[in-house]
């Protein structure tokens, strides 16, 4: 799961058991079905279908996999049928939370959710009361080893990069609109880069510290039965989590 974009946060996506790339795998596979209902098998004139598969092989699932998702997806007449529902809540200690899911079933999704806000102390709230909070962008990270970087930082905003971060020393973050997403990631990649992620995001505007002891394990194990279920795809806050730094 996603909160702000730490190095660390990404290696331990990179180092998921087996059962957890499982899952990985099964969302991934969900979106990408999704998009071909939505707008076709061809990448090259689907583009959101073309974002999720970059999106795939950034989290090492196997072309053999993205090729029989998109097959089964685009011969698939009487399969589940995925509806996109974002919510919106608390965390302890008014942690902002914003949880996306694709679910064939929205009661049972619903009630997932608010389960788990409840039981760990937080709660759901309306639509809308939290993602003032965020700012849509594109992010693409790229490790910073062997990269230079005033050309890549040239070559991001020539391609229509809307900032260039380099807080984090393992990684250069570049942030787009959310549309030109896509469009600068082909740009670098035609250049060479490659990238630990390249997808649209909810960045939050501020972060907020936990110092309770209590706070902190509710707050680990909230994020803990998101990422469990499977209709659960990502999920956002403004935790500034020390064991991110």
């Amino acid at each position: 799961m996603s909160g702000h974009n730490k190095w660390s946060t990404i290696k331990r996506k990179k180092e998921k058991t087996d059962g957890a790339r499982a899952k990985v795998f099964t969302k991934i596979g969900r979106e990408i079905a999704v998009a071909v209902r939505d707008g076709g098998p061809d990448p090259s004139s689907n583009s959101k279908l073309k974002d999720i598969i970059a999106k795939a092989k950034a989290a090492n699932v196997p072309n053999d996999n993205i090729e029989r998702i998109i097959k089964k997806a685009s011969g698939e007449t009487d399969g589940a049928s995925y509806e996109q529902i974002t919510y919106e809540g608390y965390g302890p200690s008014g942690i902002a939370v914003i949880v996306e899911t694709l679910t064939d079933n929205r009661n049972r999704t619903a009630g997932d959710v608010r389960h788990y806000f409840d039981k760990y102390g937080g709660n759901m709230g309306q639509s809308g009361c939290v993602s003032f909070m965020f700012t849509r962008y594109g992010v693409i990270l790229v490790e910073s080893e062997d990269v230079d970087e005033e050309a890549l930082m040239d070559a991001a905003l020539e391609a229509g990069a809307v900032d260039f971060i380099t807080e984090d020393e393992a990684v250069f973050e570049i942030r787009t609109e959310p549309n030109d997403l896509g469009a600068v990631r082909d740009s670098l990649e035609a250049a060479g880069y490659t990238f630990v992620v390249a997808e649209v995001q909810y960045v939050p505007s501020t972060y907020t510290a936990l110092t309770n002891e209590d706070d902190i394990k509710n707050m680990n194990k909230m994020l803990e039965m998101f990422e469990d279920n499977d209709d659960v795809q990502e999920v956002w806050h403004n935790w500034e989590n020390p064991d991110e730094e």
